[in-house]
């Protein structure tokens, strides 16, 4: 059997030594490499004489400046690199240099001359100061402004528009003008719109994007980068024309004790097998690696956005034609695009334990070949464990916190998700009953909270799309969570979700419904724990010829507000069997079973019993210890025993509201 071999790499190496040595000799004649990229140059070399040799590349704690992505290909495999002691960083930025102080628009500022910017060689999208990101200049400094009008008024949905009339005075004819961003919330996407023209007589502005969506007059928008309103602590602006880098600082920041880069390059690392050829890289590892200060593009071209959770922005990790690989223990923070993403023909692939924060769009997206691709591209067996995922999109408002698209078998467990803009896992890729890959995917165990936040709708802490057999969706902890005109539900049956599990969930306070099914088939929502939504508890928006969905053995607790709602695609209550249920309103009063919003129709429980659509249920305190404060411990469990609930932990401390 061969030995394992041990490869070193430092900041303190030599692209020219031989990698044999943890440290520098003392004759400085061998030691240590100084990049990974001459590491798998190294094991490319010894793999002419060996191709069987498993080695480890260890890499010593530092920072390592990366001018391009670090590549690997199939030829790349059964390889490990990690870090053993302390943090290794893979920095894919710069630092900035030569400050010096300045004044601007009355305000104390420090300004960095960067030549690349001035020759069109650099444009500086996010700025990174002693750890933090920093905004670049917006309007107004809350809220948002209102689009007056749209010149051509259009109805279809896919109906984009490239202009729109603003309100007097909203925007003017600022320095830089073709550099400001507007940036336009609706639906549940974000569309970023460059000013290439602006009549401040009459108000109209033009953009060389167009919206994905049809806008309206009233739809919300901000706008970015304007120079005038460069005077809050902690914000910048870039002037490419004069290749200028302004910064407002904060309290206590100094030209001496900033610490501040800018992102050059969008990947840190890409890992590409050939699956068209069955040339698949695998085996390779990454385990203790910090990424930061990846860069963000625009991907939609001509487009403002694209029509859901910012799917085409890639991954800071990137693999394509891999199996059997895993990523362990890293972090990646301060990024402009998703943290990692696994691409077509991708299988057995381990993510775990890894940080992902600060991100410009999500944490994790998975996606492979359709159902009308070749099996080769199709991804499968994913298993994303233990990862924590926060405070991301703040870039790509709509991305999501796990993305999985047309990937099967898939295990996403444990994660911890919360502070996002938009949903906080999202499984499938078909809208409808078409033949969908995604299916036999397990979301199990997972705390996500705090999503949403008022900016966008439609969206879900789970969500799901198209007809999934074998998926399940049990154990997780799903509160906290923020529509801003409508929708935003703890799990979300989406287009044609069918065949689908949701059991063992505890879900509570929205400022929509709880759980809500668009439309679909035959799926089994049983024992969960569903609590206090503002709008009501349950939600289906079509009536289908077929049972939506059976509904069964769960708690629902309420504060004056109906148990389902019945959307305007439904005549009735009818569409779904629900049955040997608990209902609790917390005032102690009886109100309505549920309501039908196309007919204003309330429905009681004796309504609802007469009519059999839930013939054995109970009205009755389930007796929790503070459901209030998200303490669904039970004093007794003698009354949920009548409807046969089968009580679950819950992990209460990842759960303080």
């Amino acid at each position: 059997m061969d030995e394992k071999i041990t490869i070193y790499v430092a900041i303190n190496g030599n692209d020219s030594w031989s990698g044999k040595y943890q440290q520098p000799l003392p004759d400085k004649s061998d030691g240590p490499l100084a990049s990974i990229q001459a590491a798998r140059d190294k094991i490319r070399e010894l793999r002419k004489h060996n191709t069987s040799q498993k080695i480890n590349v260890q890499i010593a704690a530092g920072r390592y400046q990366l001018k391009k992505p670090i590549e690997f290909s199939y030829q790349d495999s059964n390889v490990s690199y990690c870090c053993e002691d302390g943090k290794a960083i893979f920095d894919c930025g710069r630092k900035i240099s030569g400050w010096k102080k300045t004044t601007v628009n009355d305000i104390d500022a420090f300004v960095a001359e960067i030549p690349e910017v001035k020759n069109g060689n650099w444009h500086i999208k996010q700025l990174f100061v002693n750890g933090k990101r920093k905004q670049r200049t917006r309007l107004p400094d809350n809220g948002f402004f209102r689009i007056k009008e749209v010149p051509e008024k259009k109805t279809q949905l896919f109906d984009g528009s490239n202009k729109f009339y603003c309100h007097q005075g909203d925007i003017k004819n600022w320095r830089n003008l073709q550099d400001v961003e507007i940036v336009i919330f609706h639906r549940w996407i974000e569309e970023r719109m460059p000013i290439s023209r602006f009549d401040e007589k009459t108000g109209l502005v033009e953009s060389f994007r167009t919206t994905v969506f049809n806008i309206d007059s009233g739809v919300k928008y901000w706008i970015e980068n304007v120079f005038e309103e460069l005077k809050k602590p902690g914000t910048w602006y870039l002037d490419r024309k004069q290749g200028l880098l302004y910064y407002i600082p904060e309290r206590g920041e100094t030209i001496d004790n900033i610490d501040a880069y800018a992102p050059v390059i969008l990947q840190a690392i890409k890992v590409q097998g050939n699956p068209e050829k069955n040339e698949f890289i695998e085996g390779i590892t990454f385990k203790n690696i910090t990424i930061e200060h990846a860069d963000y593009d625009h991907p939609y071209g001509e487009k403002a956005s694209c029509e859901q959770a910012a799917r085409t922005v890639l991954g800071v990790i990137f693999f394509y034609g891999a199996k059997n690989c895993s990523i362990e223990n890293c972090e990646i923070r301060h990024c402009g695009l998703y943290g990692i993403e696994i691409s077509d023909g991708c299988s057995n692939i381990n993510i775990k334990n890894n940080e992902i924060w600060d991100m410009g769009a999500g944490g994790i997206k998975i996606n492979g070949g359709n159902a009308q691709s070749p099996v080769s591209l199709r991804t499968h067996s994913i298993i994303v464990s233990q990862n924590h995922i926060h405070d991301c999109g703040n870039v790509f408002y709509s991305a999501v916190g796990i993305l999985s698209m047309h990937a099967s078998d898939n295990i996403i467990s444990d994660n911890h998700i919360h502070d996002l803009y938009y949903s906080g896992i999202s499984c499938g890729w078909v809208w409808g009953y078409a033949e969908n890959v995604s299916k036999n995917n397990v979301i199990e165990n997972n705390v996500i909270h705090d999503i949403g936040k008022g900016l966008l709708s439609d969206m879900g802490g789970i969500y799901t799309l198209g007809v999934q057999p074998g998926t399940v969706i049990r154990g997780n902890i799903i509160f906290n969570l923020e529509m801003a005109e409508y929708g935003a539900w703890c799990i979300y049956l989406d287009e044609g979700s069918s065949h689908i599990i949701v059991e063992n969930n505890c879900c509570a306070f929205t400022n929509s419904q709880i759980f809500h099914q668009h439309y679909g088939r035959e799926n089994i929502i049983r024992n969960n724990i569903f609590a206090f939504g503002k709008e009501g508890i349950i939600a289906l928006s079509r009536k289908e010829a077929h049972n939506s969905f059976t509904f069964e053995k769960n708690m629902l607790l309420t504060d004056k507000k109906p148990f389902f709602v019945f959307g305007h695609g439904c005549d009735d209550a009818e569409g779904i069997t629900s049955d040997i249920n608990l209902f609790w309103d917390i005032s102690g009063m009886k109100n309505e079973w549920g309501i039908v919003s196309k007919l204003s129709k309330k429905l009681s429980f004796e309504d609802a019993k007469n009519k059999g659509f839930d013939t054995h249920s109970i009205f009755a305190d389930p007796e929790f210890v503070d459901p209030l404060h998200f303490d669904f411990k039970l004093k007794t469990e003698k009354t949920i025993k009548k409807i046969g609930f089968r009580f679950f932990p819950i992990n209460i401390c990842k759960c303080k509201r």
